[in-house]
C-alpha cells in the first residue's frame, strides 16, 4: 500500500494495465522489458490502488479499473510507462490493455493515454528537432551552390 501511495504523490507518470490472460513467461517478459525502459511495474488489488490513488491530490476522476490490474509508473519520463505497455500490448493483442493512468497529476482515460502512448521517445524528439532547424539551412546551402555552379 505504500509503495502504491508513492506511486500516486510522486511518479511523473502512471498507466493502469489490465493483463488478462497473460502467462507467467509474458509477464516476466513485460516486467523486464519495462524496467530495461525505467518503467516500474506492480500487480496489485483494485481495492489498494483506488485507495492508495484516491488519497492522492490527483485532479478528475480516477478511470473504471476493469479485469486483473497492474500500475506500471516512472518517476523520469512521463511517457514511457504508457508507451511501453501500448509496445507490448501491440505484439500481445487482446491480453494487455490500458485502462487509463495519470498523467502531469490529472486521471486521463484510455483514449488519451493511448495518445501519449504514441508519443516518440525524448532522443527521436531531439532528432526530428535538429532535423527541422537543419532543413532551411541545408537548402539554402543547395541554392547557393547551384548559384555557384551556373557562374563557373
Amino acid at each position: 500500500m505504500r509503495e502504491l501511495s508513492d506511486v500516486a504523490k510522486d511518479s511523473t507518470a502512471a498507466v493502469f494495465v489490465n493483463f488478462h490472460g497473460l502467462s507467467v513467461g509474458d509477464t516476466n517478459t513485460l516486467r523486464a522489458e519495462l524496467r530495461e525502459k525505467g518503467v516500474q511495474y506492480r500487480v496489485a488489488k483494485k481495492t489498494l490502488i483506488r485507495k492508495a490513488f484516491n488519497e492522492s491530490s490527483i485532479a478528475g476522476e480516477l478511470p473504471a479499473l476493469d479485469g486483473e490490474l497492474a500500475v506500471a509508473w516512472s518517476m523520469d519520463d512521463a511517457t514511457a510507462p504508457a508507451r511501453e505497455v501500448y509496445t507490448f500490448q501491440k505484439k500481445h493483442e487482446g491480453k494487455v490493455s490500458i485502462l487509463g493512468g495519470v498523467f502531469e497529476s490529472a486521471y486521463l482515460d484510455q483514449t488519451h493515454m493511448m495518445d501519449i502512448a504514441t508519443i516518440p521517445p525524448m532522443e527521436v524528439l531531439r532528432g526530428m528537432f535538429v532535423n527541422v532547424i537543419n532543413s532551411p539551412i541545408q537548402g539554402l546551402v543547395i541554392a547557393l551552390n547551384a548559384i555557384a555552379e551556373q557562374r563557373n
